[in-house]
């Protein structure tokens, strides 16, 4: 595949390569960004910021070894809501925003209606959360669940 550059609007080569460094880790400090970007720490210091107000950084997180802390029993499961218009939408992903096992949450198309990925310590404690937490949201119709037997890629970034 032929790369070809892509232009970002408002950001230039400096702001990606900030960009490219924070995403590797947020963790440096200004001065480590600016000696990675060939910059001084000032503009650097004013690049983040304005990155930063302009929403194209979100916000810093720690990356956590889930099969350290017994989460690492990973499912995608997908859901079908029984009926689905703008309410039933609204209250489905208010109540899966309030479950810490799902990790994260796609309004999909196709068969299903969402796609969900839950983090558990085993095959018993997912079946009781299907049961006990997903089982109770009134709008859900069916599911679905994959589970996941070998991590292969695992990019929290976005290539840019």
């Amino acid at each position: 595949m032929t790369e070809k550059k892509i232009i970002y609007e408002n950001l230039d080569e400096k702001d990606i390569l900030i960009l490219r460094t924070l995403q590797q880790n947020a963790k440096l400090t200004t001065k480590q960004v600016a000696a990675e970007c060939h910059l001084s720490m000032t503009p650097v210091f004013e690049r983040i910021r304005r990155l930063e107000n302009e929403g194209y950084i979100k916000r810093y997180i720690t990356v956590l070894d889930a099969e350290k802390l017994h989460r690492g029993f990973i499912v995608f499961c997908s859901v079908k809501l029984a009926q689905m218009n703008k309410a039933v939408a609204k209250d489905f992903c208010e109540r899966i925003k309030d479950i810490p096992e799902v990790t994260e949450c796609y309004n999909i198309s196709g068969k299903f209606d969402y796609l969900l990925k839950v983090h558990s310590p085993n095959m018993k404690y997912y079946q009781e959360f299907i049961l006990n937490v997903l089982g109770d949201i009134p709008s859900l119709g069916s599911l679905e669940s994959t589970f996941v037997m070998e991590e292969v890629k695992h990019h929290f970034g976005v290539a840019i």
